[in-house]
């Protein structure tokens, strides 16, 4: 039953990365007024935009990516504490 558990918590980690990507777009745009950096040609970007949209970007995919493992781990004990109980 691990095995489903790790599958699922890889798809929630797709998905949830996907939602946090489109979240961080929708944002920037809303906050900036334009596209965001990866979507222009590379002269157009200044390189403070190009890097505050690394950063953030980066910092909401490692938060998904950690909460999202950490759901699994605990939906994994709470399983196997179930399971036990039976």
């Amino acid at each position: 039953m691990n095995v489903v558990f790790k599958l699922l918590g890889a798809g929630l980690s797709v998905v949830a990365g996907y939602i946090g990507t489109k979240l961080v777009d929708v944002i920037w745009q809303k906050v900036t007024g334009e596209s965001t950096p990866k979507n222009k040609d590379g002269l157009e970007n200044t390189l403070r935009s190009a890097l505050v949209f690394a950063i953030v970007s980066g910092a909401v995919s490692t938060t998904i990516q950690v909460l999202t493992n950490r759901t699994t781990q605990r939906a994994i004990q709470r399983f196997a504490k179930s399971r036990d109980l039976t």
